[in-house]
């Protein structure tokens, strides 16, 4: 029985107890209480979320003493979603082997049903405050000189899409794409994410059906900024309503005009080359996802710059961005200084890119929407450990954070992991692992390749299979598929 430093001590994964929860639990207690100051983050790193929340309850589920406790469980969840593609099945053989190199319940197996039944016991709501409570860790220890400017953070918002397996649970919440026959497609989920852009965390996250607009979605996570923020974005968040809605709060936002919007610099208050001074005038219908009290509140009037930017490189054509942004102050912000902030927007694409691609969140594998929404859950807090640790390493080396790779940094966790949950017994030796650990993390850092070309496009082909197009009981299967062609559509000729 695993009881009183369950958390601190894992059977499964154990690397994360001394990475993230550092001493004991009375020791780190007092070490808090007697900090002063963000300096010793490696003291502080364990703190990521409240350990108690993975204990046993007094009554309800997790409350009998299982083989597969909610802490083991967790972290056994967490190094699925840390090892993309890999199976429960090979979850569970890892951990059988790490209970019989430490003689613990050598003589019990656990099998792959049990381990799907222990995550279902896994509460989303105790997830939540999890992935809520290592946000919010990782965020608080940015450095002052990481934040924008003058101090203000900066957030960026974007959505995007994942799949997840054909099931009527799943298709009743999250339906297919229109554009799909029945029994071809694959249900997909909208997710909206808001990130930090000094540590790359993922603060806050939405979720809807696939026809719903971002700008939607977006609403939701209103109540979580906070006066001071600047909010960056693309041109699918442009709109008078939102701009209006954020600089009442004290918000403000630097998007890309919408393509439907017109800019002529010819008019306005000049600021500079290319930076003008506008106002933008309330629109006359209420728009159908606000309210008319809502709409009503809104002011007839709002000062909006607008800043153009010139994007040229060797090789590809010139083009012209437009900005608005409701920072009006050009001598506070100046206009190339929001030219390059919103050049960094990009990066918001390559932490959805880490979190699909590289942790496999692109095509989601439970079955039953519950587990849909605590597999996400899980992701998102694997992203988030792994941006803890990369920050860490980052800090104590002085490196930009956003120079350390994260593919590099998850597969250097995955390896050098195991070596410490060995020297478990050995703090000294497991604290000179941990330290070599970072340093390899910051000794292979990504190149700084500016105007690298990055186009979304698959150079390897895929096979000629046929496509299903049709529910797989009704398909025929056309021989010699693997040389199949689509016909030829019929004219007026043949």
């Amino acid at each position: 029985m695993l009881r009183g430093k369950m958390a601190l001590k894992t059977p499964f994964f154990k690397a994360f107890g001394p990475l993230l929860f550092g001493r004991s639990r009375t020791s780190m207690i007092e070490s808090v209480q007697e900090l002063e100051s963000l300096e010793d983050l490696y003291s502080v790193f364990g703190y990521l979320f409240e350990v108690h929340l993975l204990e046993p309850r007094e009554k309800g589920v997790n409350s009998r003493s299982r083989q597969l406790p909610a802490s083991v469980t967790f972290w056994a969840f967490v190094a699925q979603a840390l090892s993309p593609k890999s199976s429960c099945r090979e979850i569970v053989r890892r951990m059988e082997a790490w209970w019989r190199w430490g003689n613990l319940r050598a003589a019990r197996t656990v099998t792959p049903s049990a381990y799907c039944q222990a995550r279902q016991r896994l509460s989303l709501h105790t997830l939540q405050i999890i992935a809520g409570q290592v946000a919010w860790a990782v965020d608080r220890q940015v450095l002052k000189n990481e934040h924008w400017l003058t101090g203000r953070e900066v957030k960026i918002i974007d959505a995007t899409g994942v799949s997840m397996p054909d099931t009527p649970a799943n298709q009743a919440i999250w339906p297919q794409p229109e554009g799909q026959k029945p029994g071809c497609g694959f249900p997909v989920m909208k997710v909206a994410g808001l990130f930090s852009l000094a540590s790359g965390a993922l603060l806050e996250h939405v979720t809807g059906r696939q026809t719903t607009h971002d700008s939607t979605l977006f609403r939701e996570l209103w109540p979580k900024l906070k006066k001071g923020d600047i909010i960056l974005a693309d041109r699918a968040f442009c709109s008078y309503g939102a701009m209006a809605a954020l600089a009442h709060r004290g918000i403000d936002t630097v998007v890309r005009l919408h393509q439907m919007r017109k800019a002529d610099f010819r008019f306005g208050r000049r600021l500079g080359d290319g930076d003008r001074l506008v106002v933008w005038t309330k629109p006359k219908n209420c728009p159908e996802v606000w309210s008319k009290d809502e709409f009503a509140r809104l002011p007839q009037e709002l000062p909006v710059r607008l800043i153009r930017t010139v994007i040229a490189a060797d090789g590809f054509r010139t083009r012209t961005v437009r900005i608005a942004t409701t920072l009006t102050n050009a001598d506070q912000y100046p206009a190339d200084a929001i030219r390059e902030l919103y050049a960094q927007r990009w990066n918001i694409e390559l932490h959805f890119a880490q979190i699909k691609t590289t942790l496999g969140l692109d095509v989601l594998r439970c079955q039953s929407p519950a587990m849909i929404e605590k597999e996400l859950q899980i992701h998102l807090i694997a992203y988030n450990l792994m941006r803890a640790l990369m920050q860490k390493a980052a800090h104590l080396h002085h490196v930009a954070p956003e120079r350390i790779s994260f593919k590099g940094s998850l597969d250097t966790l995955r390896h050098w992991a195991q070596a410490i949950h060995a020297s478990s017994g050995q703090p000294r030796k497991q604290t000179e692992l941990i330290n070599r650990m970072l340093e390899r993390l910051v000794a292979d850092l990504v190149p700084h390749r500016p105007g690298r070309s990055e186009p979304r496009a698959k150079k390897r082909r895929p096979k000629t299979y046929q496509l299903l197009t049709e529910p797989r009981h009704e398909m025929k299967v056309i021989a010699h598929r693997n040389k199949y062609r689509a016909p030829r559509p019929k004219t007026s000729l043949s």
